[in-house]
């Protein structure tokens, strides 16, 4: 199996959350106080911090679909390479974070 990009972009991402299963698991590697603030519908909360003694939570998709997002996409990036190493070989990192899902495919999550 070829290996996918490291990055994808949020309309390829927004495109996969509407788009035929297997859906990716959207997960947000940002802190609770930034997910109150603003965030994805459907995302589930793993702050990057949390994420070595939570990773148990995500065993059901080693071998799936996976997009993290942080706010500009730099935490997301340093997760999905990290959770690469762990063997989930289909992870990606959303290119821009939450910022740039705000100005290319949903106004009404709030920049901050």
């Amino acid at each position: 199996m070829p290996e996918i990009p490291l990055e994808i972009s949020v309309t390829d991402t927004a495109a996969a959350l509407r788009g035929p299963d297997p859906r990716p698991l959207l997960l947000d590697c940002r802190t609770p106080d930034e997910y109150a603030t603003a965030k994805i519908a459907g995302a589930v909360l793993i702050p990057m911090q949390d994420l070595p003694e939570r990773i148990g939570e995500l065993a059901a998709h080693k071998e799936a679909p996976l997009i993290v997002h942080c706010h500009h996409g730099m935490r997301s990036l340093r997760v999905a390479k990290w959770l690469r190493d762990q063997g989930f070989s289909l992870v990606q990192s959303m290119r821009g974070g939450i910022d740039a899902w705000t100005d290319e495919v949903d106004p009404s999550v709030p920049k901050y």
